[in-house]
């Protein structure tokens, strides 16, 4: 048997407790693949982070739902980043580069005067594919009715490291209503069977906020709904300058919020700037953490 020691951070807020949690393990080196899987399974939280070296960047991460690896997560990113920084392990970096299965991305950090940590993660470039399926078989599989789209929105897949289908909706009052049923997921989106499914809107709780979602998982992933999503909300940012208003300029920044519904409110800063070829997506948050926990592998 072998102990495991996983750190818990809420991601995404600097209040525990609120926010996103990821573990944290920090002797991602000593452990096999399988041995990763194990704990993000016994963990149970929708992503567990691994730190591991890199000959490519400042270090790697693998990232682990409780059912398979992901190419990128940004909530497990933001606390991963600070749990290093703030153990004295990343020392006076304030820019540095990650390897992930989505490609090698930059970070920066930037320590204010009440010496909160907040992390700037760029993203991989937006993507968008047309979703065809059932749009009443999919507003049924979350507890909605199709009138409760918006009418002048396209659903779409989006990626900026991770696929999920962009939902949008017209008023904020359906997300209450909501009632994921994951399981149905998969023979909806023929098209990205192992898509996550992300519903928005444009009105919010928070008149500071741009823009309201939730985050209903694959059911490969082994979770039902994932409190405040880094990559979805980056890729919202790109769909808000693709398909709602594409006259940004240079650039755009937006605050999404999450997580009300579960009572894991949160909050992930988007910029979206314009590249060369597409937009490009930085997401900007905080973490804080919780507790340690112990894992037995093996048992």
């Amino acid at each position: 048997m072998k102990q495991v020691k996983v750190y818990h951070y809420d991601a995404f807020s600097s209040t525990p407790n609120k926010g996103n949690p990821a573990g944290v393990v920090l002797t991602g080196d000593e452990l096999t693949e399988d041995e990763m899987q194990e704990i993000a399974f016994k963990v149970g939280f929708n992503e567990t982070a691994f730190p591991v070296k890199s000959d490519r960047a400042d270090f790697r991460i693998r990232f682990f739902t409780p059912g398979h690896e992901m190419n990128l997560c940004g909530h497990a990113t933001m606390a991963t980043v600070y749990a290093l920084k703030s153990k004295g392990l990343l020392g006076d970096k304030t820019d540095l580069t990650i390897e992930t299965n989505a490609g090698i991305l930059p970070i920066n950090l930037d320590t204010t005067d009440e010496n909160e940590i907040y992390i700037t993660m760029k993203q991989a470039a937006p993507q968008f594919k047309e979703f065809a399926g059932s749009k009443e078989a999919l507003m049924h599989a979350i507890g909605l009715n199709a009138s409760d789209l918006h009418p002048q929105l396209p659903i779409v897949y989006g990626s900026t490291g991770t696929w999920t289908l962009l939902i949008p909706i017209k008023q904020l009052d359906a997300f209450q209503k909501m009632m994921p049923r994951n399981k149905e997921f998969p023979s909806i989106l023929t098209e990205m069977p192992k898509s996550s499914v992300h519903p928005f809107c444009l009105e919010t709780f928070d008149s500071n906020t741009d823009m309201h979602a939730r985050h209903f998982s694959s059911p490969y992933s082994g979770t039902i709904e994932d409190a405040v999503t880094g990559t979805a909300s980056g890729v919202m940012g790109a769909y808000y300058a693709t398909y709602i208003n594409n006259n940004i300029g240079d650039s755009l920044t937006l605050v999404v919020e999450q997580g009300h519904e579960i009572g894991k409110d949160g909050r992930v800063a988007v910029n979206v700037s314009k590249g060369n070829e597409s937009f490009e997506i930085e997401i900007t948050g905080n973490a804080v953490f919780v507790k340690e926990m112990d894992v037995l592998l093996g048992v």
